[in-house]
């Protein structure tokens, strides 16, 4: 033995990853990796016949693995079942593969694991009514937890009216703080300082706290001003005639099966049940990781590289709205309370930065506090593939950054362009259910980016738009370009706002094209502004809008507001018979280029068959 064979061989850093490979060698793995498994422990070797317990003990294997100067393709295989964080799992530069090594954290045929930020709650007492009542103890959730999941399935905070809404009935005279409401219209509060106000915008929705319910001159008063204070428009009446809202989060609003309430004072947690059900037979969850269950950070010099995931499930993930509320302003975007000046983001529960060549595939996120999954500043090359969203209370994909974050002082991308998201990928998803917290949510959000693909996703049962690029209102040049939005099925959206569509756009986007997607039933606006099934917004320039087959529109099928120069060729629109196919609001109708384009009316049967033969023909080739 050489001398240099045996200074490796004494190195005490070495003998797990000897050991492992000797156990690997040892059990005839037809597999290669790691192992792990809720039923196994971290003091295991981490083979398949002996798993580790914890995904964070491979995660400090595949690094020790790293260090010794492994490549090539690192797996670590994850058994059935259910990996609780305390913390997010956290990748840094010591956990990157590279251009010949790739670590991929994988679920083992036929397993579902989940990794989850959830507290399960199981003393409950019964009470009276159906209610049943359980102390949690202090430590277990985050402050101000917002969210409650019976078997999975997301239980409603407890609200008044139990469907629908109430409607303001004079805005005060600052616009701003108060509005009148009519006798009658809600119970009296018992908990009044744990109150919420929900308060409808066209586009947005503020989540408030109360300051005051005036009983004597029927007049509520929110502890800050309803609305973004950055933004003017944002006064009471500026929106539809006697705005919609609802009141949350109070015991006298506990009155129908499937609601809870949590006194944050005394820790008790209220949940009302069918008579004949017994929470002793169900699993309870409550969200108490957060906000991130996933982080892969590098940086500028070195992102992290080559970290996937495929087959894995991330549920229940926390996120507490600021002190002073929620003032939305677009997209999950909103003021920063109570600090003062830009804008905040609802955060996501899987977080990338400076991440190049990562993916998600096979992946399910559900019953997240936040916004789902962001590929963020400087990610290159990172796709997120036939995946499924469901239940978020945010945005389900985030690529790019908007304008929240500074460089030297400045907007980033006037003073480091180069960190701008490019070549990321959405490809093959189903996204239903986003938005069920914060309604102003997007199913796929693009902010400023540039080569981003989004193809073949499904996206359905929206409360706002489905797929957003762009977040610069008017046509200046900024990094976003040569984005391209490809067969993608989208439909029901628009379900609880207005002022969106099916496809939205923003600004200077040169190379930048919509092409070849179906997008069908976008109901007739809510709120004051009108809903379409492509709404090209304010300063969209340089875009090409190809083989899209628009129809079931409640208002016209393509919407131009403050746009200048784009083309629109060989599209389908389908509408009724006084609705425009192309609405252009202070739009210049001759910077719109209007090529081949078959316009079909609804009430028209021979129409109809057109439509229907040129529907199956997307799904065949579309194979949806």
């Amino acid at each position: 033995m050489t001398s240099g064979k045996s200074d490796i061989l004494t190195s005490r850093r070495h003998y797990p990853v000897l050991f492992f490979m000797l156990m690997l060698v040892i059990s005839g793995c037809s597999e290669p990796g790691m192992y792990v498994s809720p039923d196994g422990s971290d003091d295991h070797p981490g083979t398949k016949s002996k798993p580790f317990r914890t995904i964070q003990k491979a995660q400090e294997a595949i690094r020790d693995r790293l260090a010794d100067g492994a490549s090539g393709a690192l797996t670590v295989w994850l058994a059935d079942g259910s990996y609780f964080l305390s913390e997010p799992l956290t990748y840094g530069i010591h956990d990157s593969g590279g251009e010949n090594t790739s670590i991929t954290y994988k679920a083992l045929k036929g397993a579902n694991p989940v990794i989850s930020g959830g507290a399960q709650i199981s003393a409950w007492k019964a009470s009276q009514n159906g209610l049943w009542i359980a102390e949690v103890e202090p430590g277990l959730f985050r402050e101000d937890f917002r969210e409650l999941f019976i078997d999975g399935v997301r239980a409603t905070r407890a609200r008044h009216p139990d469907t629908g809404y109430l409607r303001v009935a004079e805005v005060g005279s600052d616009r701003r703080t108060n509005f009148q409401f009519n006798t009658g219209d809600f119970p009296a509060p018992q908990n009044q300082q744990d109150v919420e106000l929900v308060l409808i915008h066209d586009w947005s929705i503020s989540r408030i706290p109360l300051a005051e319910i005036d009983y004597s001159g029927n007049r509520i008063t929110a502890a800050d001003t309803i609305g973004a204070k950055s933004i003017p428009f944002f006064n009471l009446d500026n929106w539809e005639t006697h705005p919609r809202y609802f009141l949350e989060n109070d015991q006298a609003f506990l009155d129908t099966p499937g609601e809870w309430y949590f006194d944050n004072s005394r820790n008790l947690l209220y949940l009302m049940l069918p008579p004949d059900a017994d929470p002793g037979n169900m699993e309870i969850t409550i969200p108490a990781t957060g906000p991130h269950l996933v982080v892969i950070e590098g940086t500028e010099q070195q992102p992290v590289r080559n970290i996937h995931f495929e087959g894995i499930s991330f549920r229940y993930c926390a996120w507490a709205i600021p002190e002073k509320g929620y003032a939305g302003i677009q997209a999950c975007h909103f003021d920063p309370r109570p600090a003062a000046g830009g804008w905040s983001v609802v955060p996501a529960a899987i977080y990338l930065q400076w991440a190049a060549d990562c993916s998600f595939s096979r992946c399910t996120f559900s019953q997240l506090g936040g916004s789902a999954l962001w590929f963020s500043a400087g990610c290159t090359g990172c796709t997120v593939e036939n995946s499924h969203f469901e239940d978020i209370s945010g945005n389900g994909i985030m690529i790019g950054d908007g304008r929240d974050r500074q460089v030297d002082g400045q907007v980033w991308w006037k003073s480091a362009p180069e960190q701008t998201a490019s070549g990321n990928a959405a490809v093959g998803n189903t996204i239903t259910g986003v938005g069920r917290q914060f309604y102003g949510a997007v199913g796929i959000w693009c902010g400023f980016t540039s080569g981003t693909v989004i193809r073949g996703n499904h996206l359905y049962d929206l409360p706002y738009t489905g797929i957003s690029i762009g977040w610069e209102w008017s046509p200046i040049p900024t990094p976003c370009r040569d984005n391209h939005l490809t067969g993608n099925h989208i439909h029901h959206v628009m379900q609880v706002l207005s002022d969106g569509g099916g496809i939205y756009l923003l600004g200077l986007q040169p190379g930048s094209t919509i092409t070849g997607n179906l997008i069908h039933d976008v109901p007739l606006n809510a709120g004051r502004a009108e809903s379409n099934g492509m709404f090209l917004d304010e300063g969209t320039t340089d875009v090409t809008v190809s083989g899209n087959i628009v129809y079931n529109i409640a208002k016209s099928p393509l919407r131009f507001h403050r746009a200048t120069t784009n083309l629109v060729k060989d599209n389908i629109f389908s509408c009724g018979d006084d609705t425009p196919p192309v609405r252009y609001n202070t739009t210049r109708e001759e910077d719109i280029t209007l090529e081949n384009n078959l316009i079909l009316q609804d009430s028209d049967p021979d129409n109809r068959m057109v439509l229907e033969e040129a529907i199956a023909q997307w799904h065949l080739k579309n194979k949806r």
